[in-house]
């Protein structure tokens, strides 16, 4: 979803990838602006800024274009496959289908296709361990009939949204809020929610690396809600959550809260 003070700009055609072209979410430096203070605005690493930009030291300048996201996005022409597209951009096929949500190899001219190019070695090392904390720990034997128990009675209705019980898939996540009414937000999701015409969503914009796109979560003092969207400070133990209205959106401010992942 196109977010306030992120611009969206159209790379030069990837050589090797069939006419496939890249977006690349970048700011505009402005005066007074440093990578300290950058980094801190979208939660990544000053070295990480210095990478993605082919930076040899500190100095930037007014007027600067500074990428502030490892993803690309990839535009499918005629032609493309996700062999070529994963050699162009040095991943492999099995990356792009991951991050897409990808059963298959199959692929058509329209389709964007998210790409994480010079993932910084500590983004890598959390996207291990999110994807640790996440596997499903084994099902249990069954228990014998001679020792099983009387199965519980059904909760009361009134108890059908109460909150889930912790679980290994629960993560402590800084949050934010944001809103779809604001200059410049197209109040189309990642995963092509329309905001705007759906005001009601429970939807959060997530790092798919921590926590997958589509996935169905709980989010402490917000409710159950879908992993549906992605954002250029929404990077490692962050999300944010969707509210209707800016006054709203404000008054959710920036917090920690625990996150349990249910799927």
């Amino acid at each position: 979803m196109k977010k306030s003070l992120l611009s969206l700009v159209a790379a030069a055609a990837i050589s090797g990838a069939a006419g496939t072209q890249a977006q690349a979410e970048e700011i505009v430096v402005h005066k007074g602006d440093t990578l300290w203070g950058i980094s801190k605005e979208y939660g990544v690493t000053v070295g990480s800024l210095k990478e993605w930009n082919n930076l040899s030291s500190d100095v930037i300048h007014p007027n600067d274009l500074l990428e502030v996201s490892p993803i690309k996005y990839a535009h499918v022409r005629n032609g493309d496959t996700l062999w070529n597209i994963a050699k162009a951009y040095g991943v492999t096929v099995n990356d792009l289908k991951e991050w897409n949500k990808l059963s298959s190899d199959l692929i058509h001219p329209g389709m964007k296709l998210a790409v994480y190019t010079n993932m910084p070695t500590e983004m890598k090392v959390e996207k291990e361990t999110a994807k640790q904390a996440v596997t499903p720990v084994a099902t249990p034997a069954v228990t014998p009939a001679s020792q099983a128990t009387a199965k519980p009675a059904a909760a009361p209705a009134s108890q059908a949204t109460a909150k889930p019980a912790a679980t290994t898939n629960q993560i402590t996540v800084e949050a934010t809020a944001y809103t779809a009414n604001c200059t410049g937000c197209s109040g189309i999701t990642k995963t092509g929610v329309n905001l705007k015409a759906n005001p009601n969503a429970k939807v959060i914009a997530v790092d798919p690396t921590v926590i997958p796109l589509g996935s169905k979560v709980y989010v402490e003092g917000y409710g159950y809600a879908t992993a549906e969207d992605i954002g250029g400070a929404i990077k490692g133990n962050r999300i944010d959550v969707f509210i209707p209205t800016q006054s709203a959106a404000l008054q959710w401010g920036r917090k920690q809260v625990k996150v349990t992942i249910l799927d």
